[in-house]
């Protein structure tokens, strides 16, 4: 606890030392951060700012828009390192557009992770944009690490998100990325239209997390329609059932708990899009399996393996891959309860 604390107050101060560059009286969007970063006396994003203007338009759509989005920004100087290592000008770069959206879609998780969520992911993996690629997280001394890079100033504060700026430019591993499942034809639903059209099936699994989503702050089914991509561990009403039992309350207690329903509901959701082929895998890299950062603040899922079983916290993973146009959904039978205070 004393060395989170120690990395966490170090956070402060690098974000503390950043916030000038970027003064403004009001929060920009991430991109007019970025915009704005490049008009100083030293600006630091003058390549990120051009990959993001030459990458696919949904890039500047994202960062400008409505939404909640962590950024690990490369600042120039990392940009040039990258460049150096590879043998590519700048501009050759900016013109293999398939590469530049797989990187930049690297440095970009869904939802706001502030320092403190960050440092408390130690030993953690969180997802991003670009799908089946997590980065992981890990603390060393007074560090903060970011796959091999170092974050070097933290919790730039934006109207759509927090960019985190990191020394290194983060490269997937593309030659090692699964390939997707073939699916029988595109999805057309988001998450939770999928979740509202299983209620309506012979036998539907999902009505109390229907319920729940409903009852919750509108945020989350805004989020579960329109953000993403995410990939959601979906209880089904046996699993609610059996959860209600053991806290001797009811479904009627349960949904008027709006508090306790964001957080529950949040722990269910992993920033980016797993599918069953890559939960596995991440499963078995270990004995402890992996801890995998969900929407919820500073907390981890553990995936692993028990058996043949994929099993997630004390939950088992009973059915896979259900597409939507913002993710995945993974159904699972219990309830994953958050670390509470």
């Amino acid at each position: 606890m004393k060395k989170l604390f120690t990395v966490f107050a170090l956070f402060a101060v690098l974000a503390l030392s950043v916030i000038p560059a970027f003064a403004q009286d009001e929060p920009g969007t991430i991109a007019d951060i970025v915009v704005a970063s490049t008009e100083a006396e030293t600006p630091e994003f003058t390549v990120l700012l051009a990959a993001v203007a030459a990458a696919d338009p949904m890039f500047l759509e994202a960062l400008s828009s409505e939404g909640s989005w962590t950024v690990f920004a490369p600042t120039d100087a990392a940009f040039t390192a990258l460049l150096e290592e590879l043998g590519l000008t700048a501009e050759e770069l900016l013109a293999n557009t398939d590469l530049l959206n797989a990187v930049l879609a690297y440095h970009v998780v869904p939802g706001a992770f502030d320092a403190a969520s960050v440092v408390a992911l130690d030993g953690a993996v969180i997802g991003t944009l670009l799908p089946e690629m997590p980065l992981a997280i890990s603390v060393d001394g007074e560090s903060v690490m970011v796959n091999a890079s170092t974050v070097v100033a933290a919790d730039v504060m934006a109207s759509n998100g927090i960019v985190h700026v990191i020394d290194a430019v983060l490269v997937p591993a593309l030659d090692g990325m699964e390939e997707p499942m073939e699916m029988m034809e595109e999805p057309t639903l988001s998450i939770a239209e999928t979740v509202v059209a299983s209620t309506e099936a012979d036998a539907p699994q999902f009505t109390v997390l229907l319920a729940a989503v409903a009852a919750a702050d509108p945020s989350i089914l805004e989020m579960l329609t329109n953000g993403g991509p995410y990939t959601v561990f979906a209880p089904t009403d046996e699993a609610f059932a059996a959860l209600l039992e053991a806290l001797g309350t009811t479904a009627e207690e349960l949904l008027a708990n709006t508090e306790l329903l964001n957080t529950v509901l949040a722990y269910h959701v992993i920033p980016g899009e797993f599918s069953a082929a890559t939960v596995v895998a991440a499963a078995g890299a270990s004995e402890e399996g992996v801890n995998v950062a969900t929407l919820l603040p500073g907390t981890t899922v553990n995936v692993s393996l028990d058996g043949e079983s994929v099993m997630v916290n004390d939950a088992t993973v009973v059915a896979t891959d259900v597409y939507a146009t913002n993710g995945v959904i993974h159904v699972i039978d219990a309830v994953l309860l958050p670390p509470m205070e």
